[in-house]
Order: C-alpha cells, then sequence, then structure tokens
C-alpha cells in the first residue's frame, strides 16, 4: 500500500513567447538532437521556464495539492504527467493506471454519445469491454445524466461535461487520478458527492489534485507544493502553511493607487497593537481589539472628508466596512494634516489573513477623492481552521 506510484525527477519545461521562434527553435532542435548534442537547460532568447526543477514522489493513499496563481506552471505540469506534452529535462515515472480531468470536455469525442465516451475512456484507461460493461450502470448513476447518456457530448452543458468525467474517471479506480480545476463548475451537490467518492477510492489511489480553492485543497491533500513561475517554492506536507504563503502573495502587492484628485495622500496607516509579526504582517489575536492609526497630508483645503476603510478576506472578497461617521468629532483636522484612530472592540473574524481597501470622498454623492488598494495586511490568529470569514463568539445554554 506505501508502493510509490508517482516519481517526478528535476522535471523542467520552457516555452517560447513568440510563435515564429518558437517554429525556429523547433528546428534548431529537431537537428541538434539527431546530432545528439540537444542542451535541454539552457533558456535562448524569448524563453522562459513554465515548470523548473520540479521533484515529488506520491504514494498509494497519498493525495498531492499542487497550488499557485495564474501562470504559476501547475497546468504545464499536468500535462507532463498525463503524458500529453514532454519535457525538456527529468523524468516522470507512473506506475498503473492513470485517470485525469486537465480541461473541461477533455478525452471526449462531442460527436459520440455520453455511453459511447464512457467506453472509450475506459478502454484508454486500459480497461476491457467486460470490464467497463460492470461498471457502466454505476457510471451513469453517478453521472446523474441518465436521461442524456445516448445524446452526443457536444450538446452537454459545462456541468453535464464535469459530471460525466468526473464518474468515468473515480467509477474506474484508477491508480493514479488527476483533477484540474474542473470541479470549480459543478454545483455544490455535486462538488460534495465526489470529495465523498475521492474518500472512498483514495486508501487505493494516489492523487494530484489542482484548485483555487484553499477549502477543497485542505480538505482532501495530505502533501502540497506552492509553485510561482515554474518553481516550488514551498514543498510537504505543512499543507496550512503553504495556503496562508499562498494567500501573503496577495500581501505582497505594493499600496495601489487607483484613484487621487490631488486633496490628500496617505501618509501613515499601521495597526496599533499586533501582538507579533509574520513575513512583515502583523498579527492580531482572534477576540482582541483592532484599532488602526490613519494620518494623511493635505495637498489642498478641503472639508473634512467621509472614509470608507474595507476590509478584504483571504479570497480578496469585500466582508466588511468599519463604520467611521458616529465619532467623526474624534477626528484630529488641521491645516496640513488629518490623523484619527478607528477602533473596533473584540473582532471575531475566523484565522487568516485579512487586506485592507480606502476609499476618501467627499458629499452626499460620495464624490472620490482617493481609494488606494491593499494598504495594510494583517494576520488573525487562532488555533481553529475555518473557511467561512467569521469566527462569532457563542456558547450552548441549557434548555429550561
Amino acid at each position: 500500500m506505501n508502493e510509490v506510484l508517482v516519481s517526478v525527477e528535476n522535471l523542467s519545461k520552457k516555452f517560447c513567447k513568440d510563435l515564429k521562434t518558437s517554429l525556429w527553435y523547433g528546428v534548431k532542435d529537431l537537428a541538434s538532437g539527431l546530432r545528439g548534442n540537444k542542451n535541454d537547460r539552457e533558456l535562448r532568447p524569448k524563453e522562459f521556464w513554465a515548470v523548473k526543477d520540479i521533484s515529488f514522489e506520491l504514494r498509494r493513499g497519498e493525495c498531492l495539492g499542487l497550488i499557485g496563481h495564474n501562470g504559476a506552471g501547475k497546468s504545464t505540469l499536468l500535462k507532463i504527467l498525463n503524458g500529453l506534452i514532454n519535457p525538456d529535462a527529468g523524468k516522470v515515472t507512473i506506475k498503473g493506471r492513470v485517470g485525469a480531468l486537465i480541461e473541461l470536455g477533455a478525452g471526449f469525442n462531442p460527436i459520440l454519445s455520453g455511453r459511447e465516451n464512457i467506453y472509450n475512456n475506459g478502454a484508454i484507461l486500459g480497461f476491457t469491454r467486460k470490464e467497463i460493461n460492470e461498471k457502466i450502470e454505476e457510471i451513469i448513476d453517478f453521472a446523474e445524466i441518465r436521461e442524456f447518456i445516448d445524446m452526443p457530448v457536444q450538446n452537454y452543458s459545462s456541468g453535464m461535461k464535469v459530471r460525466l468525467g468526473f464518474a468515468v474517471a473515480a467509477q474506474m479506480e484508477p491508480d493514479v487520478l488527476i483533477i484540474d480545476e474542473v470541479l470549480a463548475v459543478g454545483d455544490l451537490g455535486f462538488v460534495l458527492k465526489c470529495f465523498k467518492q475521492i474518500d472512498t477510492i483514495l486508501p487505493k489511489t494516489a492523487i494530484v489534485f489542482v484548485s483555487h480553492s484553499m477549502p477543497m485543497v485542505s480538505r482532501i491533500c495530505n502533501q502540497i507544493i506552492l509553485m510561482d513561475k515554474g518553481e516550488a517554492i514551498f514543498q510537504g506536507d505543512e499543507v496550512g502553511k503553504a495556503i496562508d504563503k499562498y494567500y501573503t502573495r496577495f500581501a505582497d502587492n505594493e499600496s495601489n493607487v487607483v484613484f487621487t484628485d490631488g486633496s490628500l495622500e496617505l501618509e501613515k496607516v499601521e495597526l496599533s497593537n499586533p501582538i507579533g509579526f509574520e513575513a512583515g504582517i502583523p498579527q492580531l489575536n482572534w477576540g482582541h481589539d483592532f484599532e488602526l492609526l490613519f494620518q494623511f497630508r493635505l495637498l489642498k483645503s478641503i472639508e473634512l472628508p467621509q472614509f470608507s476603510i474595507i476590509i478584504f478576506d483571504k479570497e480578496q472578497r469585500p466582508i466588511a466596512i468599519l463604520d467611521w461617521s458616529k465619532d467623526s468629532a474624534n477626528i484630529l483636522k488641521t491645516e496640513n494634516q488629518i490623523c484619527f484612530k478607528i477602533l473596533h472592540k473584540k473582532l471575531q473574524l475566523s484565522k487568516g489573513i485579512y487586506s485592507i481597501n480606502l476609499l476618501v470622498s467627499k458629499g452626499e454623492t460620495r464624490a472620490p477623492l482617493l481609494r488606494l488598494n491593499g494598504i495594510l495586511s494583517f494576520q488573525v490568529t487562532h488555533e481553529i481552521e475555518i473557511w467561512p470569514p467569521f469566527l462569532l463568539d457563542s456558547s450552548f445554554e441549557k434548555i429550561t
């Protein structure tokens, strides 16, 4: 049960940004390959590494999560694992049958029916017609598309293609299962059904799972690789730590001035009471007071504006706004400066990294004066790992 099913050694793949140059390099590589002096580890002009020096082993019963932002190299690595493209350097060894869900509808013949595609995919996985006959009813039932199973796949919706693709890949119980972002297309009920099936087959299968949904990754993965620009910048079994680094990537960006009319500029913003810092990001315990200090420099003479301080969660979704209006008399305004502190007692945001956007406006129409994104990031610490943005203080009471 502990046998290594996937072994990847120093895998690298490069691409060229320009089509004509790429074709010319292809001709040169073909000629140099015939002479036996091809150098696969040197970049030429306009080339870049899509995947560089990736190594890992995956055993039966393990699930490897591949995470990273768009363009990190995840899909390229999956296509190499599935044999769709060849690496420029390194070695891949896979034992047993491989099932893959890399792209929506990949592996389906659009003019054939769903039933016919089940037989085709089963044959590609190495199953005999008899073995497919024994499983086809389970596949159709799992996909929940029985009334459409004899209709051409080209007429299927994206959700129906996902249902059929996952049903074939999972019900055939391959030794290695490769899943790209496709589960994001399915409805919630089917996604939960898929994860239940993954739990069932995982002890007998090695899974490579790619997703931008960190709750999904943390749910099933016991190994993880965080990729950036083709390289593994974090690798190991500390899934939570890799996810924190993934979210920190959002916080690494410099403050982004979206709009300014030249009336004022932000000089300083800081969390007044951090308990510490992680990678330069201030930390705060769940349940502690949340206090921010703001300092602006006035470039023009203006009336006291309105301040919208918006909190964004780990996945850059706006989740809350701090109400400053009721105590606006406490804002200090001089000829050249505006300063204030804003306090929220007993912060109950769940564990994770958050960021703050700022909108300064005036008048009833809220005409913008200044809009800044990502002016400050902070981390809430707690022993409980959850994904909803709020962990609300609560208690169980006896019924009398």
